[in-house]
């Protein structure tokens, strides 16, 4: 992942939020809740379950404490305090709210406030609860807050290739793979990403399928970004990823490990170099089942403004 630990420090709790926000006339506005258990002013965030990655329990988080599902946008600063077992680190994400209302679920959360960024930096009771909320000011002010998610899939575990004498095409997933595509499908959960694309080839199917059931989504199939495709014609395979950045749409693309070299060169040209460094540079670029997430801007088309990355269950 893009935020790394302290090697000196060992974290005893991981937890996970984001930072909801809105536009109004302009002004941006962010969303404090009050905790009646500790009287403080914080943002919506909670405890890891067993299992569940950063970006899910950050979704969760926010479902549980203010009733509303989000889709996460760039990554803000992480922090760390000191708890009774140790030290405690925080995952935050900016989150936009538009026509949603939340309400505090009324046991952990008894109210809510949308404010200032001004007054939620006089409100907040965790001083360093300061630090994501300036990176989101910051991002704001440039014109980069607002993003959609282009998000690169590589397909699951497959059958291995000495045990398949059909078509490679037809090469499906292994039982590992499918519980893997399962995990793709609650990861992708936390992106939402609307247009669903895939090489045809059997086994990224299957990787992508679980999400588009879940969302009633359709797949899109691009012959350009199978293997033997992308061999034959590597400059039509990043013509393919191009043209999908181009839509401004949000977006999950599920490839070939041999393919990824490709996309990561198309991402590489719409990022910055520091960003660029932070993609894949050696095969084999993702492990079975990993994630690429991307957040572009809205209103500088084309331009990648955070780069994750995430592994995929592996049993």
């Amino acid at each position: 992942m893009t935020d790394q630990e302290s090697p000196a420090r060992d974290i005893t709790v991981t937890a996970a939020g984001a930072l909801c926000w809105r536009a109004r006339r302009g002004r941006l506005e962010v969303l404090l809740i009050h905790r009646p258990r500790y009287d403080d002013w914080s943002w919506p965030k909670g405890k890891l379950d067993a299992g569940e990655t950063n970006p899910e329990c950050a979704v969760r988080e926010v479902m549980e404490e203010v009733d509303v599902t989000v889709q996460l946008g760039i990554p803000l600063p992480s922090i760390e305090y000191p708890v009774a077992s140790g030290l405690k680190k925080v995952y935050y994400w900016a989150a936009k709210l538009e026509k949603c209302t939340p309400r505090p679920d009324g046991s952990e959360v008894d109210e809510i406030r949308w404010c200032t960024p001004d007054e939620a930096s006089r409100m907040l009771s965790n001083p360093s609860d300061r630090e994501p909320l300036q990176a989101l000011v910051d991002a704001h002010r440039r014109d980069e807050l607002e993003t959609y998610p282009f998000v690169v899939v590589r397909h699951a575990k497959a059958r291995p290739r000495s045990s398949w004498a059909r078509p490679e095409g037809e090469r499906p997933l292994a039982a590992t793979g499918q519980r893997q595509a399962l995990a793709v499908s609650r990861l992708l959960g936390a992106w939402k990403p609307k247009r669903i694309v895939s090489s045809p080839w059997t086994r990224c199917m299957q990787t992508i399928m679980p999400y588009a059931q879940f969302t009633n989504g359709r797949i899109r199939t691009v012959d350009a970004i199978t293997e033997h495709s992308a061999h034959r014609n590597p400059k039509k395979a990043r013509a393919a990823i191009k043209g999908l950045l181009d839509k401004r749409k949000s977006t999950a693309v599920c490839t070939h490990r041999p393919v990824l070299p490709q996309v990561i060169k198309v991402l590489s040209a719409h990022a910055s170099d520091e960003l660029a460094a932070q993609l894949p540079s050696k095969d084999p670029y993702l492990k079975p089942g990993a994630v690429i997430v991307c957040q572009v801007s809205v209103h500088h088309p084309g331009r990648i403004l955070s780069v994750e990355h995430y592994d995929a269950y592996d049993d």
